[in-house]
């Protein structure tokens, strides 16, 4: 297998050296840049399997940088970690609204960051299970082996977030899930996420969706569901 490839953006130094030499140790394949900028150029000429950067950069900071890469197709599928200072739920919930994976905040230990990482890196490796078959029904069309999602037949770009969201419901029509069951069996039960960020991914995937954002439907007090009969068919 590869080695996988990892871009990190921080302009603190000695924050920068401690990602770059505990992801080394760890076999990734490490790419650096100190500003918004450098970044985007080294995405312009190279292939990264995840990105890790700190959202309070010098010019173009981290927020612009996730939303300039989850409106581009050629980068919105690289899963981001955003790292920051800030904790507070508006900026963690702004994060997610921009696509982002996962928000780290500062100051961090480098095994929970790596642990983060490799539980990003392993849902998006491809699976060889019988999920993997295309699921439809007469409105969207799903196909985890792509990770793709067709709605009346056109393409719709999701982040890997509302991908795996809209999946994880679409696979069980008509079953009800908190917001807690969403977390474990979306992220797992060891990401720190709140009810909070799953609510702004459905209103996200809901959009995206269109007429058919319908189908995620909301039970007050009890979670989210999907409503509509789908089948399931073998992937060719």
């Amino acid at each position: 297998m590869s080695r996988e490839s990892i871009l990190v953006i921080e302009h603190d130094k000695d924050t920068l050296e401690l990602i770059r030499y505990n992801l080394t140790q760890h076999n990734f394949v490490v790419a650096c840049a100190v500003t918004g900028e450098e970044a985007l150029t080294k995405l312009s000429v190279g292939s990264f399997d995840l990105i890790i950067m700190n959202t309070m950069l010098p010019g173009l900071d981290g927020m612009e940088i996730c939303r300039l890469l989850k409106n581009n197709k050629n980068t919105a599928h690289i899963p981001v970690i955003m790292l920051s200072e800030k904790g507070d739920d508006i900026d963690v919930v702004l994060g997610f609204e921009l696509g982002a994976d996962d928000y780290v905040t500062k100051p961090f230990s480098p095994r929970v960051l790596l642990s983060r990482i490799k539980a990003i890196l392993r849902r998006n490796r491809p699976k060889l299970q019988d999920d993997e078959s295309i699921i439809k029904n007469r409105y969207i069309t799903i196909d985890p082996s792509r990770h793709e999602v067709r709605v009346k037949g056109q393409l719709i770009n999701l982040t890997h977030n509302e991908f795996s969201l809209l999946l994880f419901l679409a696979l069980r029509p008509g079953w009800v899930f908190s917001r807690e069951q969403i977390i474990n069996s979306v992220k797992g039960t060891d990401y720190p996420v709140t009810g909070r960020s799953v609510d702004v991914q459905v209103v996200g995937l809901r959009k995206k969706l269109g007429e058919s954002g319908y189908m995620i439907q909301t039970l007050r007090g009890m979670g989210y569901r999907f409503e509509g009969i789908i089948h399931k068919h073998e992937n060719s």
